[in-house]
Order: structure tokens, then sequence, then C-alpha cells
């Protein structure tokens, strides 16, 4: 699973969610139980399902009987998105995903990834937070224009 704080990182560099059936996410509100914030859910249409109203997305719980919860706001939660889904948010960037093993070290896990066109290597300890790094320098890349290997060399004064 993704680590929390990667997710949170993603959430504020400006990945939206669209929940759906299956996706994973955890309560953040203050109005929730304090000792609520570890448990993670998961979307499913016979207990944990997504309502639209015209004034914003709820993630309703039915019928469950250890929550005392009826709804909660979108922005009250936080999405752990899957390794699919990771892997499929960075599209053609995508090239590779290898598990790293070394005597040494603990096993770990590198993705691949084009960046705007340049070849970049994410390592982490799961392949959800891997993919997740890629995601997250794919998006702050994005936001904050062309990677330097494209753009035009420094004039020296």
């Amino acid at each position: 699973m993704i680590s929390i704080e990667l997710a949170r990182a993603l959430r504020t560099a400006g990945l939206r969610w669209h929940p759906v059936s299956g996706d994973r996410f955890l309560i953040e509100s203050s109005a929730a139980d304090p000792g609520a914030g570890a448990d993670v859910f998961t979307v499913s249409e016979m207990t944990v399902d997504v309502h639209h109203f015209p004034t914003g997305s709820q993630i309703g719980f039915n019928g469950t009987t250890e929550w005392a919860l009826d709804s909660v706001d979108l922005g009250d939660t936080l999405w752990l998105p899957r390794e699919d889904q990771l892997r499929a948010l960075l599209r053609d960037g995508f090239l590779s995903l290898r598990v790293v093993r070394d005597e040494l070290e603990p096993e770990a896990y590198e993705v691949r990834a084009s960046i705007l066109g340049v070849e970049r290597v994410f390592v982490a300890a799961t392949a959800e937070d891997a993919y997740g790094e890629a995601l997250l320098d794919l998006i702050v890349q994005s936001l904050v224009g062309e990677p330097e290997s494209v753009l035009p060399p420094r004039l020296e004064a």
C-alpha cells in the first residue's frame, strides 16, 4: 500500500480522486474519531459507496455497525491509490518496474519513467511508493515547466 505521507503529497500536488468501487481511503476529518485515521476503507457498493450531490460528493457508509457514521465529505478523506492506478496515471511515461535485490540492502522496487521526455528512476520499499514518487515528480515537473535538458542553454554574461 502507498504510504500515507506520499498519498498526502500527491493530493497536495493536485492529484484529484474520483472514487470508484475498489478504491481505498482513510478519513482525515477533524470531526472524525481521532483513532479512526488509521483505518483503511474500501469503496464498495455493499458497504461504502459514493453519493454525488450538487453541494459535493460524500462517501456513504451503508449498514455499518462498527461506525456511528452515515457519511463523510470527500474532502475529509485521503485516497490511497493502488499500484495499477498509479501506473495508469503515469500513462505513456511508464517505462518499467523491476525488483532490486541486493544482499546488503532490503528488497526495493525501481520504476523507470519518462518525465517530460527525460528518463528518470524512482526507488522505494514498495512498488506503490516507487510509482507514487514517479507520479509526484510528473505532476511537479508539469507544473513548474520544462526539464533542464530541453531548456535553451544559458548565456554567460
